[in-house]
């Protein structure tokens, strides 16, 4: 029964963070919202990746698995450090996710630049 209640908790608080996501108010919410943000970003940095190696040769298709595991070496580290800044604090959350977004974003427009080319 314990775990039920927690489940519940966890399902509410996600429903209501999805809502307040349109004018998050509080730190927590637009911690989660921002969180929310990043996932559908590596989601769509995920469905660019997955179209771009279709069009690769092998030799192509390894050079792009290294660069995109020094990217996400280089946007994870990156994204470290900004959100250090407010280490220990609620905006670190936030700061974190935002980095995250913004710079997985700007990988997913480099991924899909190549296709849109003749």
């Amino acid at each position: 029964m314990k775990h039920l209640y927690a489940l519940l908790l966890l399902t509410t608080t996600i429903t209501q963070a999805s809502e307040d996501c349109r004018d998050p108010v509080t730190q927590s919410a637009m911690n989660i919202c921002a969180f929310q943000d990043y996932q559908q970003a590596d989601a769509a940095l995920n469905a660019a990746y997955k179209k771009r190696v279709a069009t690769l040769d092998k030799a192509q298709l390894e050079r792009l698995r290294t660069a995109q595991r020094a990217w996400i070496t280089f946007r994870d580290a990156q994204c470290r450090y900004e959100a250090g800044v407010y280490e220990g604090g609620s905006m670190a959350p936030l700061v974190h996710s935002s980095c995250l977004t913004l710079l997985t974003e700007q990988r997913t427009k480099d991924l899909i630049a190549p296709l849109d080319q003749p």
